[in-house]
């Protein structure tokens, strides 16, 4: 869960706290701001040049993610700073439109081509199958009961952080290269996400762990940065304590990981990641019509 507080005051200083980051600052005006050259504002900074607030504010920022954590953080962020400057001006936008600029804006940041699914599960609630058409991109809200996750998936962070646009890339450029590899790889992912969809409808829950491991076997022959050190020792762990699957979030090559298994060996496997130095994370996921 990310969010942000934004409060606009009369004169032109801004105070800027991006808590998750330790990071807070005050600057003149919003010339200062643009040319500070901290890091931690990169995003920010993306999203004020498009917005030009005419007067100062105070924005606090807060992320529930680890940094790095490939649960799509910055995305919902980035999502969640739209929304409070389209408020603050009395701006409405559609969901593809808040996803079309957040996409245009985030590539800026990392400086690579960047997916759009993240956007859309920062606004959008619930459990949603994505098609990726020819004529453009549709949404299929999918009714479902939130505890068969909360009871079957537990949330892990690696330790180790990760950067999506650096694996995205390379799998971009071995299909322009074309890549054989690659490209077979990347119709087995096609092929399991069909089946994903599939599955979801028929809230055939019981045939997911199948479908995580065969899209974990596909994943790596994208390119081994998908995996890890990090993400073999935790999978071993985890699977010798009796989980069913794994599966890497993200971009993987570090950040967070979702083990499958039956409720009763939940204990056990928790257990066992934090003494091996991983960190379980609570989770909690949304019904349709939950506010986030």
């Amino acid at each position: 869960m990310t969010g942000c507080e934004l409060d606009f005051h009369a004169a032109p200083n801004i105070e800027i706290e991006i808590r998750d980051l330790n990071y807070k600052k005050n600057f003149a005006d919003i010339t200062s701001l643009l040319r500070c050259p901290d890091k931690e504002l990169l995003l920010a900074q993306k999203i004020l040049e498009y917005f030009v607030p005419k007067e100062g504010f105070v924005l606090t920022t807060f992320s529930q993610s680890p940094v790095g954590g490939g649960l799509g953080g910055s995305s919902s962020l980035c999502i969640s700073l739209i929304k409070a400057f389209n408020k603050s001006n009395g701006r409405s936008m559609s969901t593809h439109e808040m996803v079309e600029l957040a996409h245009n804006l985030e590539a800026k940041v990392i400086k690579s081509p960047t997916g759009t699914q993240d956007y859309f599960s920062a606004i959008l609630r619930g459990l949603n199958i994505i098609h990726y058409k020819a004529d453009g991109i549709k949404v299929e809200p999918v009714p479902y009961i939130p505890d068969i996750f909360s009871n079957n998936m537990i949330l892990i962070y690696t330790g180790k952080s990760h950067h999506s646009g650096i694996n995205n890339w390379q799998v971009i450029k071995s299909v322009i290269d074309g890549d054989e590899r690659t490209i077979s790889a990347l119709k087995e992912i096609a092929q399991i996400s069909a089946e994903m969809a599939i599955v979801c409808r028929q809230q055939a829950w019981d045939k997911l762990p199948e479908l995580f491991r065969s899209e974990f076997d596909s994943r790596i022959k994208l390119t081994t940065s998908f995996s890890s050190p990090e993400i073999e020792k935790l999978r071993k762990i985890v699977m010798q304590e009796g989980a069913q699957a794994v599966k890497i979030c993200g971009a993987g090559g570090g950040g967070c990981v979702f083990v499958w298994a039956d409720p009763s060996r939940h204990e056990g496997i928790t257990e066992t990641c934090q003494k091996s130095g991983f960190q379980v994370i609570k989770m909690q996921p949304v019904k349709a019509n939950q506010p986030f």
